[in-house]
Order: structure tokens, then sequence, then C-alpha cells
């Protein structure tokens, strides 16, 4: 047997089935096993391993016994001349493990030996490459004199980053994500050690090859991606908190004696995890602190604009007249996410600003105390929904925020690269979801024979070569890859000359059930046509939905019907779309058509109960993926059903509004 392969499993399914994938091509020409040991996912991962991979040995924990344990389950049943321990949620290269064993033939005093691992955005992954703990390597770490100063020898022994990323070298340690082993150094130290639950098993398992006299190689000759964490994500563990506990146990294991550095090093964790504690809680406070700012200074504005002066209001009323205000426009814009998944988005930030605003207006109608501010209110209102929608825009127009934030309403500027039926059948999946986030601009052709034409009305905008000036040109935010049209080495080799920090790449398996990312894995399955939970047909959302449809329709008949009639005696009748607003504000009043709502030709009415009304404007009104068939209206129809509420509305008013405005 030349190649033993173990993977430790935990609720990545996605992840895993990929991972298994690219691994048999890699492991082609060689006589090899799989072991997965399962630490008691709950996502199906043992139902599709014994469904879609049969020839991998199974191991199927009851409780999740940690990672150093679960691998050596695996180890001890093993019979390769080299152990490959390697993470679920990894691809790796055709060449990845023939290039590896090839070095391991040509060093015969290499007992370990890790590659190249890349991020999913083509950066170097640093734990790749490691030195082991001291004081002085805990102290640049801790400060951040190592990444301030990446080239010092003196300040970046940890991660090594001042090596050539393509040089293979000794190491202290490499990381645990990717590991091959001889067989007679494991037989020699043992497994690793199982104190470890989670991280530091590998930085021991290293220390314990270099005592024996091995060597700890880096060998970039091959590459992979690792999408780090993913198995954490889906747990309940307190990744720092094991972390740091592994380091102090790193420590006390090998360097008890000398009561200095241990306190030194234990003194370093310490500071680190304050440091990481305190800044995942204080990083979203410069948003916070912008948004109010802007809400105070917007209140100072309207007062000059209704007092002709500042400060000219009671004494009582200072600090309220600011701080109130502020603090129910943050909360509004906290709790749509705009500090956290949605820094940067436009629509969001305008639905909640408006949001806060009509709560601040019904605090100022119902306290006599402020009634003197309503108009100074108002006026805040109207410069807070430009300013702080404003600067976010500002923000994304230059760049900044990730790829997930430069989205749409319907979808991240995405291309799929290839063009044969797999990438088709990505496409046609990709336009069924409804809520999908991916708003398809072209095919990427693999041999450059087909540029300038067209697959299912996309066209073919470019090949894998000119990719990267695609990405600029076109503002892509995702780049889908189909496994069964692009090599993984091709996929490797474009994800490492990325040159774009707002690009994700992502993998669609064979199976074309989920797409495979940095962020997370996307189900590509179609959503039930059986679903008894509606948002739609809940009373708080109805009662909400119905208070909007008859004040702001009847608000609308009141002050803008007269205004239209008149415009309209001098307009041609195809110059605005106005008359059209104005025939069904009647039956919005009226309850029969809704703001917001079903199309027209939708039967959603019928499925939903009587929440489902036809809309003015809708998901579907507003789709711009081009024309969509029955089913894909349908699946359009259930999402919005399933997920309505009052700020999905707003969103889609905002879209709609957005698409006025650029029409000529």
């Amino acid at each position: 047997m030349d190649v033993s392969v173990i993977i430790v499993n935990y609720n990545v399914r996605g992840f895993l089935s990929n991972a298994l994938t690219s691994l048999q091509k890699a492991l082609d020409g060689f006589s090899s096993e799989i072991f997965v040991v399962d630490n008691a996912s709950d996502d199906g991962s043992v139902e599709l391993l014994r469904r879609d991979f049969p020839g991998v040995h199974l191991i199927a924990n009851t409780a999740n016994v940690g990672f150093a344990r679960a691998n050596n389950q695996a180890l001890a049943r093993s019979g390769g001349r080299y152990l490959l321990l390697i993470n679920p949620d990894t691809l790796v290269q055709e060449d990845t493990v023939a290039a590896l064993v090839r070095y391991f033939e040509r060093d015969p005093k290499a007992g370990m030996v890790g590659c190249k691992i890349l991020n999913p955005d083509g950066s170097l992954q640093l734990p790749c490459r490691r030195s082991f703990p001291t004081p002085w390597t805990a102290f640049t770490k801790t400060f951040g004199l190592s990444t301030l100063f990446p080239n010092s020898r003196l300040f970046a022994r940890y991660n090594l980053t001042y090596l050539d990323p393509d040089g293979t070298y000794e190491v202290d340690a490499v990381s645990g994500s990717f590991m091959m082993v001889r067989r007679e150094v494991y037989e020699a130290i043992g497994g690793l050690d199982e104190e470890f639950f989670m991280y530091g098993e590998d930085l021991d398992w290293c220390y314990r090859v270099q005592k024996a006299g091995w060597k700890v190689m880096y060998v970039p000759e091959t590459s992979i991606i690792h999408y780090k964490g993913e198995s954490t994500k889906r747990s309940d563990i307190d990744e720092l908190k094991v972390f740091y506990n592994a380091m102090r146990l790193f420590v006390r294991k090998h360097h008890a004696r000398s009561s200095v550095f241990e306190w030194f090093i234990y003194s370093g964790i310490g500071v680190r995890k304050f440091l990481a504690d305190a800044g995942r809680f204080l990083r979203p406070f410069p948003m916070v602190a912008a948004d109010m700012t802007i809400v105070a200074i917007t209140i100072l504005a309207g007062e000059y604009v209704r007092k002709g002066a500042l400060l000219t209001l009671p004494e009582y009323a200072y600090p309220w007249v600011f701080l109130i205000p502020a603090l129910i426009v943050s909360g509004t814009l906290a709790l749509n996410g705009l500090y956290s998944r949605s820094k940067l988005s436009v629509s969001r930030s305008f639905a909640a600003v408006f949001g806060g605003f009509v709560v601040i207006s019904a605090v100022v109608a119902f306290e006599k105390d402020f009634a003197f501010s309503r108009m100074i209110m108002l006026i805040s209102g109207a410069l807070s929904l430009m300013m702080i929608p404003g600067w976010r825009l500002l923000l994304r127009l230059l760049g900044a925020g990730d790829s997930a934030e430069r989205a749409t309403l319907f979808g991240r500027r995405t291309v799929i690269v290839g063009t044969g039926p797999a990438a088709t059948d990505i496409l046609k999946k990709l336009r069924a979801r409804a809520g999908g986030g991916y708003s398809v601009v072209g095919f990427v052709d693999i041999n450059r024979k087909s540029i300038g034409e067209t697959v299912a009305d996309v066209p073919i905008i470019g090949s894998v070569e000119t990719l990267n000036r695609l990405v600029e040109e076109h503002r892509l935010s995702e780049v889908i890859f189909s496994s069964d049209a692009v090599p993984y080495a091709t996929i490797l080799r474009i994800i490492a000359g990325n040159r774009s920090r707002f690009v994700n790449f992502r993998l669609v398996p064979t199976n074309l059930e989920v797409i495979i990312g940095k962020p997370n894995i996307d189900q590509l399955g179609e959503l039930p046509l059986i679903e008894l939970d509606y948002n739609i047909a809940k009373l708080p959302n109805r009662m909400a939905k119905r208070l909007f449809d008859a004040g702001g329709s009847l608000f609308l008949l009141i002050s803008y019907a007269p205004l239209v009639y008149f415009t309209r005696l001098f307009t041609p009748k195809r110059a605005s779309g106005a008359p059209e607003l104005l025939r069904r504000l009647p039956s919005v009043l009226a309850g029969r058509w809704s703001f917001v709502g079903f199309s027209a030709e939708s039967e959603g009415g019928n499925r939903t109960g009587a929440a489902g009304k036809p809309g003015i404007t809708g998901l579907v009104q507003v789709h711009d993926g081009g024309p969509l068939t029955p089913e894909e209206r349908e699946q359009f129809e259930l999402y919005y059903a399933k997920n309505q509420s009052f700020m999905l509305d707003l969103e889609i008013i905002v879209k709609t509004l957005q698409r006025r405005l650029r029409r000529p």
C-alpha cells in the first residue's frame, strides 16, 4: 500500500464530498486507501459517504472525540507507506500526492512534509510553515511586530514570512490541515497526543518528529486550497478558548522546566486572547460612531434651518435630542445587519434609517416635551436618508468591503467558468434560486474558441487567461467553476494568480447540489413546494403589511395624484409609469392589491392565503436576470412568501425606484 489518507469530518458534508473527489484524482496511479472518521455529524455526512463513496473506509463515532483521537483511530488501521492527514475543507491538485511522494524518495531524512496552502482568495495561508513558540516569537506575534515587519528575520520568525513562499526548506512545523508523514516515523513516535482536543496537536506532532531526528519540510512544488475553520463554524465550540488552552498545554508539556519561559508564554497568550476578544467586540464601533455622528449633525442642520441658529432648543432637551435619535437609528441599523453581515448594503441602510425615523416620529408625536422638534426631525431624517447610505455607497464605489457586500438585491456579479452542459446546468440552477444572491453576467471559455457567442442568452465574455482582467472590468464578486469542466490544477492556478481582494472563487461538485466557497456552502437544491410556515401568512406580518399599504396608498392618493394628473395633461402617455401606479392605488387602499406582492400572472394568492395579493412590484417584477420560466417564477413567489418581512418589502421598493431612475 502506497498512501493512506485520513480525514476527520464534522458537519462539512459539501466540502467533504469535494475533497474526496479531488483526492481520488490525486491518488490515481497509487495503491491507496481513504479513511474518513466522522465525529458525530448531524448534516448527513455519514449517509453521503455510504451512498456516494462506498470505497471509503468510514469510522462513524457516536460522539465528537476530538481531532487527535479521531486521527489516531484511522492511523491504527492504516497500512500505507505514507500517511496523509488532511482536512475535509480542502481542495488538492491532481499532482499533489505524487509531488510529495517524489520528495520523500529524494530526501530520506524527511520525516514529514507539508505543501503550499492557499486561502480561497489565492493568498498564502501563513500557518502552512511555522516556528515553535518561544518567548521572543510569542512577544513579536502578540504585539503585532511580526505583522508590521513581515520581511524581518528578527520579528517574523513565527510564520516565517521573510522566507520565499515558493522555496523548499526545513521548518519547525507545518499545518495540521495537510501533513504527510512516513510510516516508520509514525511507528517510532506514535500518534497524535489526545490531550489536545483541537489545535496544537499538529505543533506537538511536528515537535516530536524533530526530537526523533527527522526533518519537517515545507515543499511548495504543489499547493492546495484550505477553506479554513469550516468545522468550527458549524459547532458550538469556543474556538479562541480551545486554541489558547492548546497553546498552554503545549508550553506545559515541552517547556515546563523553565518557569520564566512558561510565565512569558502564558502572559503572551493571555494578552493575545484579551486583544482578540476586545477587537471582536469593538470591530463595529467606528461604523456605529460614524452613523450616530451623522444623525447628530443632521439634527444640528435641521435646527439651523428651522431656527436660524444652533443650540437654541430648551436646556432640558440636551443631550437627549441628539442621543436618543442616534441610538434609535443605530439600533435599527444593527438589527438589520448593517454592522455585521451587510455592512455596506445601500438598500438595507436606507430601509433601516427610514424605519428608525418612523420610530423617532412616533416618539416625538407622543412626547409633548419634544413637540418643538418635529420639523427638525423631519429635516434630520431626510438628510440621514442621504448621508448614511451615501457613505456606504461611496466606500463601495472605492472598492471597500468584501464581495458579499458588493451584492445587489438580486445577487453578486458572477461569471461561470466553462461553456458546456455542466456550466449551463449551473446557470439554470442559479436562475431558479429566488434568494440566491448570484447575478450571472457571462461565461468564461476554457479554450478561447467561443468568445463573443452566447449560451442560454448569456454572453461568453472571455477566457481563463484573461480572468483577472475580467474581474476588474466587470467588477465581479464571484467566479464559479464546475469540477467537470475545469481541471483542479487550472482552478488552483487561476486562484493563485488572482489580484483582487474582492472576488470569491467557488466550486460546484459533480452532483450540482452545492456551491463551495469561502463564506459558506450555498445549497442549490429546489425550495420545497410543501411548506407550512410562510412569513406572509403570519398575523404580525399581515398587519404590518396592511398598515403600510393603507397608509402609503392614502398618502399618495392625496398628495401625488393631483400633481400627476395635471402633469399628464402636458406629457405624452409613454413618458411616465405613474398612471399605472395611480390606477392601482385604490386597489391597494381597498386591500385587493399590495405595494409589494406576487406578480399579476402568479397564483401565489391561491397558495398562501389571503395575504398572497398581487403587487405593484415584487421579486418577480424587478427580476433582471432574463425571462423566467413558470417553474422559476414559482420559486421566486415561494421565496417571497416564506421570507416576507417589512424590511424585505422596503428593500424591494428601493430596488424598484433604483431601476426606474436608471431608465432613460
